[in-house]
């Protein structure tokens, strides 16, 4: 795949629970446009073993921490990855919502991601807590 960028989301559905595509769409573009800039900006890349990360985020029954990990495509530098989120959370969820739920996923998976290569971190941990405080004042 021949692009410049250092993450790339997509969404699969595992459950029949019909999703606008267009809501799906933009919340996926923004939660990408967001962390994308981020990664660039931390460095968080640097050392890594692979140049970017194809994240799939799979609508489902569970929300999941650990992320689910193939080989590193040697070919274009990828790392191929895949996280399940709970599908109720999108029942009638706004584009704020909807992007808040894709961005703590990927997150989680970033977090994850640096913890099992050895990369920085830090600015994705900042981001992860500050979602966390968010979402606990939101309650």
């Amino acid at each position: 795949m021949a692009h410049n960028r250092k993450l790339v989301l997509g969404g699969v559905a595992l459950t029949q629970v019909k999703l606008p595509a267009r809501l799906t769409a933009l919340a996926l573009g923004k939660a990408r446009d967001d962390l994308e800039r981020e990664i660039i900006q931390s460095s968080y890349l640097e050392g890594a073993p692979f140049k970017w990360i194809g994240l799939i985020i799979r609508q489902g029954l569970v929300n999941e921490i650990t992320p689910h990990y193939q080989k590193i495509d040697q070919k274009d530098g990828e790392l191929p990855l895949a996280i399940e989120v709970d599908t109720i959370q999108f029942v009638d969820a706004s584009l704020d919502k909807a992007t808040k739920i894709y961005r703590k996923a990927t997150l989680l998976a970033l977090l994850h991601v640096a913890e099992k290569y050895g990369l920085s971190a830090e600015r994705i941990r900042v981001l992860f807590a500050e979602m966390e405080a968010q979402l606990t004042e939101a309650r």
